[in-house]
């Protein structure tokens, strides 16, 4: 491609920055201060001789881009990437085009930020497009495009962990309606090509973006302020117009719940405060977010008059082809905590599989190992899961036992999550029989598990640098005796990143035994090692640390869902101390483990209490949730996200799925 990387000339001369380091490096990138929350802007225009059968364009941002073409939205990306793999999109724009003068419009940001959402703070910005017509270029990104930042764009704070900015949006800006064919852009300037441009293009391979209009269930007005509430939580923009006069500013409040007086909670548990200003023109105008939210309900408080309000929801295409179990079909219970997953999954996932919609917008390796397992279950579409995969052993450029946070500059390692990486390529052939994909993380996961050895000593895995989450938040840990939280050193070997370590290379055996290969490695004398160092043969359970005798339920759970004892009476235990503890006794990351263990004793009757404890899924709905949250209740956790998918994982257990492919 003969195209041009071009941005701002503030830009064009910069050097990137290089925000990768393992975590406990004490050197840190910072916020790019200067040129934080810069909202550039582009326009080309183009004559066509003849409508066109065909228009492809080819087209990416760093971060990100908003497309308009003749002066009607078409899309938005890129999918959050590396700038050494970074991903552009083809967009067929042929209803857009017409014969003769169009106008290509793109409004892009640099956040400038480093958080979970892009690999951003690095002094990257540009945009790059290429739109063929009929099989021949028309148009090139260069010189010739035309630049403005765009004024309309106040920041008033941040929400989440730096993850987006506010907006003070001013519909009087000189800007506002820059993607108008009729905009008068006399004043522009040309845009600059980047001069040390490293960016590394490769296509996203899955599907576009779906943009929904979701109309309000209610919307009344009380005393000034429209109050509406979309009857669910969404991911998106709110759409409003506003008529009013010059310089007259709406306070816009948005939030998943209300106050006990009716009021919208704006001040949301997930630790962002959604409330923001709009400026008016005195014209007719309409509200444009850049930034999305997750949100069900809001307020707007002004003297303006407000129209035509609707809430534009943004996710990844989803059809659902699973059905439930035979057994599940009448249950009234299990279907809603189904509906509940499904609707999730649907809102919910993105561009990516990103934990939660507001507080952090990222992706967690081991919170997407199993929501990308069940988007599968639920779609029978493996793309989501095919580039978690791929994005999860992108970061194997700045270690080799992986980072946590994919695409993106927060860099953060928790030891667990790669482990469980290599059960879901292992559950990723059992469900697609792709041995070719296969074969390339094979060798990927060889040389992720050859790393981890590394740490191994006697048998056990000792500090691998990283932390361990072991369970989250820390009041579901039941007292687990060996706290390795953050990026200090693990005080001792303990049971529940070992238990993760040994069915890693369980996994990593199946995946050779499915292709013909040798073992990766002899796991008897590494089982051997766990239970002499973990397991109380009096209590018939495993204690937390080799210099603990601590007993917890979360520090079980994971030996029992892997299946590593070789005694009877702990898997009689385990039965027994689920009847006393249940499903609710664990929270995010031993609840799919546990599961899986009660499925290898076909304990199928303790799944089913699971699916229908009153204080798990179900106590979600009892709450008013209609998306799964990151706790079995909204007051579990310090910073509640009422849009979580990781929780979504109990999909797999319901729909009509073979248990035994969960199974290592």
């Amino acid at each position: 491609m003969a195209a041009k990387w071009i941005t701002a000339p503030e830009f064009s001369d910069l050097t990137p920055v290089n925000v990768f380091h393992r975590e406990r490096e004490s050197t840190r990138v910072g916020n790019d201060v200067e040129r934080q929350d810069s909202h550039i802007l582009f326009r080309k225009k183009i004559s066509l001789r003849e409508q066109p059968k065909r228009a492809i364009l080819t087209v990416t941002a760093d971060d990100r881009y908003k497309l308009y073409v003749n002066g009607d939205f078409v899309t938005e990306g890129p999918v959050p990437s590396y700038h050494f793999r970074y991903r552009y999109d083809t967009v067929d724009v042929t209803k857009y085009l017409k014969k003769g003068e169009n106008t290509f419009a793109f409004h892009t940001l640099y956040q400038g930020l480093i958080n979970r959402v892009f690999q951003s703070g690095d002094r990257r910005h540009g945009l790059y497009c290429e739109l063929l017509c009929d099989g021949k270029t028309v148009m090139q990104s260069d010189e010739s495009f035309l630049y403005r930042y765009h004024g309309g764009y106040t920041p008033v704070g941040k929400v989440g962990y730096d993850t987006q900015f506010l907006e003070d949006f001013d519909s009087g800006a000189a800007e506002a309606d820059f993607f108008e064919p009729s905009f008068n852009d006399a004043g522009w300037d040309n845009a600059a090509a980047v001069k040390n441009d490293d960016h590394i293009l490769t296509e996203g391979v899955s599907k576009h973006l779906v943009f929904e209009r979701i109309e309000p269930q209610t919307a009344e007005k009380r005393k000034d302020t429209l109050f509406i509430d979309f009857g669910g939580c969404f991911v998106g923009y709110l759409h409003v117009k506003a008529k009013g006069k010059k310089g007259d500013t709406v306070t816009v409040r948005c939030g998943q719940e209300l106050n006990g007086d009716g009021s919208v909670r704006y001040n949301l548990r997930a630790n962002c405060v959604y409330e923001e200003k709009w400026t008016l023109s005195g014209n007719t105008d309409t509200l444009d977010w850049f930034d999305y939210k997750s949100f069900r309900y809001a307020e707007l408080t002004g003297g303006a008059e407000l129209y035509d309000v609707y809430l534009l929801s943004r996710h990844y295409p989803f059809e659902l082809s699973a059905e439930i179990r035979n057994e599940y079909r009448d249950d009234e219970d299990i279907k809603k905590v189904f509906d509940l997953c499904v609707r999730s999954q649907k809102y919910g996932v993105q561009e990516m599989v990103m934990d939660c919609m507001e507080r952090e917008k990222g992706v967690y390796l081991g919170d997407g190992c199993y929501t990308s397992l069940c988007n599968f279950i639920l779609t029978g579409d493996d793309a989501m899961m095919r580039r978690f995969i791929e994005d999860a052993f992108a970061t194997s450029s700045v270690t080799d036992t992986l980072l946590s946070c994919l695409d993106c500059s927060m860099m953060q390692e928790i030891a667990e999550y790669p482990l469980i990486l290599v059960e879901l390529i292992l559950w990723h052939f059992r469900l697609t029989g792709d041995i070719e994909f296969l074969k390339k993380n094979a060798n990927r996961a060889d040389r992720l598990m050859t790393a981890y050895r590394k740490y191994e000593k006697d048998g056990l895995l000792h500090d691998t640098g990283k932390w361990c989450v072991t369970e989250w938040p820390a009041n579901y840990r039941d007292g687990y005796a060996v706290n390795n939280d953050g990026n200090k050193e693990q005080p001792e070997p303990h049971v529940a990143i070992n238990a993760y370590y040994i069915n890693a290379l369980k996994a990593l055996n199946e995946i050779h035994k499915a292709l013909g290969y040798p073992k990766f490695c002899d796991t008897r004398p590494i089982l051997s090692a766990f239970e002499n160092a973990f397991y109380d043969g009096e209590a018939h359970l495993f204690c937390d640390g080799v210099n603990s005798r601590h007993i917890s339920y979360i520090g079980n759970a994971f030996a029992f869902g892997f299946g590593l004892s070789s005694d009877d009476v702990f898997y009689d235990n385990m039965t027994k101390w689920f009847g006393e503890r249940g499903i609710t006794g664990t929270s995010l990351f031993a609840t799919f483990p546990l599961l899986c263990g009660l499925a290898r004793i076909k304990r199928y009757d303790l799944i089913k209490s699971a699916i229908k404890d009153k204080k798990a899924w179900l106590n979600m709905i009892a709450e008013g949730g209609t998306a799964t949250f990151e706790c079995w209740s909204k007051d579990g956790k310090w910073n509640t996200s009422l849009f979580h998918l990781q929780n979504t994982h109990v999909a797999a257990f319901i729909a009509d799925t073979d248990l035994s492919l969960f199974l290592i």
